[in-house]
């Protein structure tokens, strides 16, 4: 079990494929950090599918609208076109590298259309560091991340079964 040094600023996501351990950056992404907290403890994400998933660079999921697999809106076809239903996040660039395990927000072309959507990195990213968001590392669990399904979109695709801030975890 990896060591957790800060339960509020640790998440817990469970995966169909297993556990994944987040350490989060509150000092690099304050508004980015408090919002994956806020829809975690929501339980926005629980159900989310990976739905664009691309050997040797990412896994993304996050989109708490249409690919929240059993929500009321929940359509394959639009997953990873909607967010939730709270306001744009502005961006909090850093020159953090998206390393493998960095957790990033996803976005449209503008820099400050962040909202739900985040990718963890399979592998070294560098070209996205100034453009997107970092919020966080997988500190435990990353082999889990690697055994997600790959496509674009992902047929039949892996989600987060639950996702928790590690101090309400229980």
């Amino acid at each position: 079990m990896a060591e957790i040094k800060d339960p509020e600023n640790t998440i817990l996501m469970e995966t169909t494929k297993g556990n994944v351990t987040i350490e989060l950056f509150p000092d690099l992404a304050p508004g980015h950090v408090g919002r994956i907290k806020e829809l975690a403890r929501e339980g926005a994400y629980d159900g989310v599918v990976f739905h664009r998933v691309i050997d040797g660079f990412m896994a993304q999921t996050g989109d708490v609208k249409f690919g929240k697999s059993g929500g009321s809106s929940f359509n394959p076809g639009r997953a990873g076109m909607g967010g939730s239903d709270k306001p744009d996040l502005k961006a909090e660039f850093s020159n953090t590298n998206h390393a493998r395990g960095t957790c990033s927000m996803a976005r449209s072309q503008n820099p400050n259309s962040a909202n739900s959507q985040f990718f963890i990195c399979f592998d070294d990213a560098g070209f996205l560091n100034r453009q997107y968001t970092v919020w966080g590392q997988v500190i435990e669990g990353m082999e889990n991340v690697d055994k997600i399904k790959r496509g674009e979109p992902v047929q039949d695709p892996d989600k987060i079964v639950s996702m928790k801030v590690a101090a309400d975890a229980k």
